[in-house]
């Protein structure tokens, strides 16, 4: 009931959040939520740690963005073209990866995405290093106006939660318990007659699918795509965003990701903000500090909260209880 309530009063809070903060930063914040939450699936609940989910994400934005700027098609085609695309990619990839454990899947994802990017710097649909730019929003079905920074944000909100509600029954189904028994003891779960391999390449598609989901959300709404969501630094920053928030929790990637986007874009505007009340100049550099502050964040976390900011809550939390 508790879970029940939390998860009301957490809609209630994100239906009435664009009439109190710009919408275009709320939308930005539930991309790279959903994004980190697609890649937990992957690492939280299966236990393969991926170096290549930036290859789905900024495939997908720059499928959308082609789809929806030279091909002209509607909004909700282009969005489905690039999750599809976010999953081809992610079955191929994982076709090759699977065959490894360990770092070695983690260093062949980072490889396989690296040759993906340097195939977007060359192509010529992607713009090179310019990107994608101008991408219309376009209309909804051909009747809603997506033009309205509020509008979009309810599709956006819908989309993220579709993807959330996904992960969630994925996680409590048969398949997610499967998921679940690999991570803990593979050996144990191929003994028990379970095609391992299969259920890990299920799962890094279902990943794949919905950060690709997530970056071509992030495309529509922003209106361009270039090379920095292809980039390996993305596939670093959503690690980041699931360890800060939680590793294998359900909400931690939400958390870890609002921290660090909200940290990215509103840190320099704190910054001026602690200048102007204390005097103190040194502030107004923060903003150009975002890396070092990150880090700074990161390390706190490793060596506080191990579990993570909502692991580590919800293991305290517990033992209260008791």
């Amino acid at each position: 009931m508790n879970k029940k309530i939390a998860y009301a009063l957490a809609f209630t809070a994100l239906l009435i959040a664009p009439f109190i903060v710009y919408p275009v930063f709320l939308m930005n914040l539930l991309c790279f939520a959903l994004f980190a939450c697609a890649f937990n699936l992957l690492i939280g609940f299966t236990g393969l740690l991926s170096f290549g989910h930036a290859a789905f994400f900024g495939g997908a934005g720059y499928v959308t963005g082609w789809a929806l700027k030279s091909a002209g098609l509607p909004t909700e085609l282009g969005l489905l073209l690039g999750m599809l695309a976010g999953a081809t990619i992610g079955l191929l990839m994982g076709s090759l990866a699977i065959r490894r454990q360990g770092i070695y899947f983690t260093m062949i994802t980072l490889a396989l995405a690296q040759m993906l990017y340097f195939v977007f710097l060359q192509a010529k649909f992607t713009g090179g290093e310019d990107g994608l730019q101008g991408v219309p929003r376009g209309k909804l079905l051909g009747v809603l106006d997506l033009s309205s920074d509020l509008t979009l944000y309810y599709l956006v909100l819908a989309i993220a939660i579709g993807g959330f509600a996904l992960i969630i029954r994925t996680i409590h189904s048969p398949f997610g318990q499967v998921l679940k028994a690999i991570k803990e003891n593979e050996p144990r779960a191929i003994s028990l007659g379970y095609d391992v391999d299969r259920y890990k390449l299920l799962a890094f598609v279902l990943s794949a699918a919905l950060a690709g989901l997530a970056g071509s959300t992030k495309t529509l709404v922003l209106g361009f795509e270039t090379l920095t969501d292809a980039h390996w630094a993305m596939s670093g920053l959503v690690v980041l965003m699931t360890l800060v928030g939680g590793l294998g929790t359900i909400v931690g990637p939400v958390v870890g990701a609002v921290i660090i986007i909200a940290l990215e874009n509103k840190l320099g505007d704190l910054g001026n903000w602690l200048a102007n009340i204390t005097s103190i100049e040194w502030f107004r550099s923060l903003g150009e500090s975002v890396t070092i502050v990150t880090g700074l964040i990161f390390i706190v976390c490793v060596l506080a909260f191990r579990r993570g900011i909502v692991g580590e809550l919800g293991a305290r939390w517990a033992l209260l209880r008791k």
